[in-house]
């Protein structure tokens, strides 16, 4: 199976809610992933798909969204491609619902789910031989809060622990959203640099700092829990062309 620098790939950005969505196809047979879709940005990322010719096969989610409404329902329906979520999501309407450790062929690429619960019970990630897609798992030099959706800072920490730093340090870290200007980093800058869950922090001492944020709810909370429960599919929200 192929590595993951040896596919195609293009990192795109939601600037309302600081969402990256990412296409990963195979060169040779065209098939192809997204992961994480807007809404709002659904016309932008159908034209990408037709540019390069994409075979659309899978949409991926890497958790249930608080802050952006998916666009997964409007791109099953315009190209065929399954959706995906976690088994813990219990979302009805969607197509596949993941387990921790199911593989997932595409072309010629593998994709490995692995199950990061902690930001809310649903999050998935997702490993290709050289990068992991954490959702909001593992942000850079961050992690999702834990104080809504079922969240929980001691198992996000184990996941984090046990289930992502656990992979070679040199494998990409591609999040679900960056606030402060970077596109990736690695495993081993993240056990090192992570100012919450780097390997100098105690799981007690992770408990304490997420405790502490005392967060605003995110705006679109209440819109957007309800529609990605429903894989999307509502006719109350506009949609980019």
């Amino acid at each position: 199976m192929k590595h993951f620098r040896d596919l195609g790939f293009h990192q795109l950005f939601d600037h309302e809610s600081s969402t990256f969505t990412y296409l990963v196809y195979d060169p040779g047979s065209l098939e192809g992933i997204i992961i994480d879709p807007v809404r709002e940005n659904l016309g932008r990322d159908l034209r990408l798909v037709e540019e390069m010719g994409m075979k659309l096969k899978y949409i991926f989610e890497t958790h249930i969204h608080a802050d952006h409404v998916t666009s997964a329902w409007d791109l099953k329906v315009k190209t065929g491609a399954k959706t995906m979520v976690s088994r813990a999501s219990h979302v009805k309407c969607a197509d596949h619902l993941l387990d921790h450790l199911e593989e997932i062929s595409v072309g010629s690429f593998l994709i490995r789910c692995l199950a990061t619960p902690g930001h809310t019970n649903t999050c998935m990630s997702y490993w290709i031989p050289g990068a992991v897609f954490t959702g909001d798992a593992l942000l850079i030099r961050g992690c999702g809060r834990t104080d809504f959706q079922q969240g929980s800072s001691p198992r996000l920490f184990a996941s984090v622990r046990e289930n992502l730093f656990s992979l070679d340090d040199e494998t990409l870290v591609f999040p679900a959203h960056d606030y402060k200007g970077f596109s990736r980093s690695s495993i081993g800058l993240e056990k090192r640099h992570n100012p919450r869950l780097g390997m100098q922090k105690t799981e007690a001492e992770f408990v304490e700092i997420m405790a502490q944020l005392k967060l605003d709810l995110p705006k679109k909370i209440h819109e957007a829990v309800p529609a990605n429960l429903e894989c999307g599919k509502i006719s109350n929200v506009s949609v980019g062309t």
